[in-house]
């Protein structure tokens, strides 16, 4: 009887030892399978998908294409050596709003990494049928501008800075490693800006609140952050924004302006020339009234669209610069002679103060 105890007590311990090593070469299969980090311990599962992302990274450059050059430039700008930047718009003799893109262009876009477009109604065919996973970056949508605004914000300082920002962060998405190399692109951009910013404040400190009339309002934004006053006639506003043709009143509203030099300038967009336009370029060359022409896409000359923008700064600078100084010639040549008539009167121009709409004219 006891034998019998002992002899079922081994065979018990036999098996359990048995059972042990079957879960013993379990286990070491395990961790021959599945490697060596799931048994050692000694490196979480966060550090292993980290080295997969930083082993899967993308090391070339990233393919953007943008509806136009000014944001292409921009985009440019920003990423550097890391970037290859394709931009659909680039010539300055189309009409921008009827642009129609090629069956090629389409392409580029459904192709690209990342799709920079200006939104706003303005660009609708670059973001129709994009491939999903593309980063799609809006500069309407970036400061909230809706279809129906001034469309041309490029020519914004506040656009231009949050779009800035935007492509940096988006690079650094999809290139983590080199999220360094993109926010010194944005310091360096972001310094050149500012230069471009304080010429702006000096142009305003020096020239004042300056009214002017636009054949388009291409550059509202521009003169805006300049401090020039919009004085061009709502009605003819109203029908060139929605793209008609402005009523005959409208128009001899405006002529009349130019006429009595209610305006020191007039500002006319190269790219939407149209009889009206001619009309009032005429007009404003016979009245003495400088024309400022400004295009909407980025000359081809243009180093970038920061280099682009800071000219057009001088240029404007440079053209009321000329203006006041032949108003000041004009105003010395016509009071010399009656400053020594007998009677002291002066039979010149001054009537034209009281058709000057309040405003003065320059040197005055």
């Amino acid at each position: 009887m006891i034998m019998r105890r002992r002899a079922n007590g081994i065979r018990k311990k036999a098996n359990d030892m048995r059972s042990w090593a079957r879960a013993l070469t379990a286990g070491l299969t395990l961790c021959l399978a599945f490697g060596s980090a799931a048994c050692a311990g000694d490196e979480s599962p966060t550090d292993s998908a980290r080295d997969s992302a930083t082993k899967t990274e993308q090391t070339k450059p990233i393919s953007v294409v943008a509806s136009i050059n000014q944001w292409g430039s921009l985009a440019k700008q920003i990423g550097g050596e890391h970037v290859n930047v394709t931009s659909i718009l680039s010539s300055t003799g189309v009409d921008a709003h009827d642009f129609e893109p090629k069956t090629s262009d389409i392409a580029k876009l459904q192709k690209a990494q990342v799709v920079v477009s200006n939104g706003a109604g303005y660009d609708s065919w670059s973001t129709k049928n994009l491939e999903r996973g593309v980063t799609a970056i809006s500069a309407a949508q970036t400061v909230g501008a809706a279809e129906g605004d001034n469309p041309h914000l490029w020519f914004s300082t506040d656009a231009r800075n949050a779009m800035a920002k935007e492509l940096a962060n988006a690079y650094s998405r999809i290139m983590p490693r080199q999220k360094k190399y993109f926010s010194n692109r944005l310091a360096k951009w972001t310094k050149r800006e500012d230069a471009v910013e304080k010429t702006m404040r000096q142009f305003k400190s020096e020239h004042g609140d300056v009214p002017y009339a636009a054949t388009e309002q291409v550059a509202y934004y521009l003169l805006s952050d300049m401090g020039l006053t919009d004085k061009t006639p709502q009605g003819y506003l109203r029908s060139t924004a929605s793209g008609g043709e402005p009523a005959p009143k409208d128009l001899q509203g405006f002529q009349e302006l130019l006429e009595k030099r209610k305006v020191d300038l007039l500002v006319n967009n190269t790219q939407e020339s149209s009889d009206a336009s001619n009309m009032l370029t005429g007009t404003a060359h016979k009245s003495d009234v400088p024309v400022f022409d400004v295009s909407e896409q980025m000359p081809a000359d243009s180093k970038d669209l920061t280099a682009w923008i800071a000219s057009l700064v001088e240029s404007l600078d440079t053209l009321l610069d000329q203006e006041e100084e032949s108003e000041r010639s004009d105003d010395g040549s016509a009071t010399k002679p009656n400053a020594d008539d007998a009677d002291g009167t002066n039979d010149g121009d001054d009537s034209n103060d009281a058709d000057s709409g309040g405003q003065p004219d320059p040197g005055k």
